[in-house]
């Protein structure tokens, strides 16, 4: 007997944006709040004396160079769910039990999904150093300090919660 290949699961997540749109309004501000008070809280700790100028120069820049990080690690996540699949419908696989929309089920799952994790957190911080670079309110090791934080906090960890 023929083993099916099932890709809806991988696609579950663009047809939630299509049919349920207005989940966006949700995120989108939710992400927004994260990012600034992350932002403010760092610069609290730091002690910084104009907290309000650093995050009305920097929310914006932040905030979108945040998704574009997270999208990083989203393509990650999703070659290795498209490559799931093709080993599969070859029958390549030997662990049946990986599954990537459940990533601690595995040891590979969850190294697998670390990376994706790892590589939008390394981005997030490379983008918000570059972002920094010409903000003349902070010293470097403040945005060495900034950058770092938000890398390690804003990081996509939902990634490890399971899609099913």
């Amino acid at each position: 007997m023929k083993k099916q290949v099932k890709l809806y699961n991988v696609l579950f997540p663009v047809w939630l944006l299509w049919l349920f749109p207005q989940i966006l309004v949700i995120v989108l501000p939710g992400n927004l709040l994260i990012d600034c008070l992350v932002l403010f809280c760092v610069l609290c700790a730091l002690k910084h004396t104009r907290k309000g100028a650093v995050v009305k120069a920097l929310w914006w820049k932040l905030w979108l160079l945040g998704f574009a990080a997270d999208l990083m690690g989203t393509v990650w996540m999703v070659a290795g769910w498209f490559g799931m699949a093709v080993l599969d419908a070859k029958n390549l696989w030997a662990i049946p039990y990986i599954n990537l929309l459940r990533p601690w089920l595995h040891p590979l799952t969850f190294l697998w999904t670390l990376t994706g994790i790892a590589i939008a957190g390394v981005c997030i911080y490379f983008f918000d150093k570059r972002a920094m670079k010409k903000c003349g309110l902070l010293t470097d090791r403040e945005k060495h300090t900034i950058a770092l934080t938000m890398a390690i906090v804003t990081a996509p960890w939902l990634f490890f919660l399971p899609i099913y």
